[in-house]
């Protein structure tokens, strides 16, 4: 398979970069307990995020997909407002970039590719850990969960990256590993490269029907240099 000529290629930050579930369970877990309710491991916090801190704060507390609907807004906010403290604390010292990425950015940002990222982090931690890990420099673009009005699978972000760079839909390339990612770019009309590790539910992302499925970062590499 092939693309047509890719100039800007955007990329999710948790699940497809970056393993941050060790620090995020962490957090998550000191938030529900500190306010009364039942921890959660590391591995129901691989299952809840995806989609910003307050649907995985949700569902913490919920110890489940599903938000139970009647928790009430006061504990919301006060237990996002823990959730920040406890994770910022963390220092992300358990996260790790997955393997081949850091050497994959690199050829990317040789070969002249402009890079972004379009994440549903919240902002306000997403300088710290790009620094943090080495690779800030190679993005034009960050864009956190929160910096527009809608979150992904909303295509609010991408088509304000391609307004911005003046790009073509058929010219950019979403990478993630969660349906969010893939739903993003088919509603912004662009090109989809599609993670099997990661995080999604459980779900294979070969469900979201992305127009490709890499078991490996690098191999995003064959497709976009082949076409350039």
């Amino acid at each position: 398979m092939s693309f047509e000529p890719i100039q800007l290629i955007v990329f999710d930050l948790d699940g497809t970069l970056l393993d941050s579930v060790p620090d995020l369970a962490v957090a998550a877990d000191q938030t529900v307990r500190a306010l009364g309710y039942p921890g959660v491991s590391e591995a129901q916090v691989r299952d809840y995020v995806g989609n910003g801190a307050d649907v995985l704060i949700g569902r913490a507390l919920s110890q489940s997909l599903t938000v139970d609907p009647s928790l009430n807004p006061e504990l919301m906010q006060d237990a996002r407002k823990r959730f920040d403290g406890y994770y910022e604390a963390t220092g992300h010292r358990l996260s790790h970039l997955y393997p081949g990425v850091k050497e994959t950015l690199e050829q990317l940002y040789q070969a002249g590719f402009t890079l972004a990222i379009a994440t549903n982090k919240p902002s306000r931690f997403v300088p710290d850990i790009l620094q943090q890990h080495g690779i800030s420099h190679y993005f034009k673009e960050v864009i956190g969960g929160d910096r527009f009005e809608r979150k992904k699978p909303d295509p609010m972000a991408l088509e304000w990256l391609l307004q911005t760079y003046d790009c073509q839909p058929q010219q950019m390339l979403m990478v993630g590993d969660s349906k969010n990612d893939i739903l993003a770019a088919k509603r912004a009309g662009c090109r989809s490269f599609g993670l099997t590790y990661g995080y999604n539910h459980g779900e294979p992302i070969a469900d979201s029907e992305p127009d490709y499925v890499a078991d490996q970062i690098s191999q995003l590499l064959n497709i976009v240099l082949v076409s350039a």
